[in-house]
């Protein structure tokens, strides 16, 4: 199949497939589908920057994890302080959560 575009269409294609990540003729193959089975072409654009976030999100919390880590490590007490303990938990779950949310954003994308 052949078709052509203008300078215009071009550029306005090849910029809709680099925001999915695909080769030009790859997302007009999709495009084409797409509009043959009179459905929506699929967007992975908003999952991509979505997982972004999310492992984003996961790496400021390992983060805050460490930081507690170490007060806790530097407290004189023989345990470090009860509000420190649940803190660490909390950075801990959410780290799992976040993890657990970008695979199954992970497993949407082709």
């Amino acid at each position: 199949m052949r078709f052509s575009l203008s300078d215009e269409e071009h550029a306005l294609v090849r910029a809709a497939a680099a925001g999915e990540r695909l080769a030009v003729g790859a997302y007009a193959a999709q495009a084409v589908l797409a509009a043959a089975r009179g459905s929506a072409l699929p967007q992975y654009a908003l999952l991509r920057e979505a997982l972004a976030t999310v492992m984003h999100a996961a790496q400021q919390v390992r983060r805050i994890g460490v930081n507690l880590n170490q007060a806790v490590a530097a407290s004189n007490a023989g345990e470090p302080p009860l509000q420190l303990q649940r803190y660490a938990e909390v950075a801990a779950r959410a780290t799992s959560n976040l993890d657990a949310l970008a695979q199954e954003v992970r497993r949407c994308l082709p």
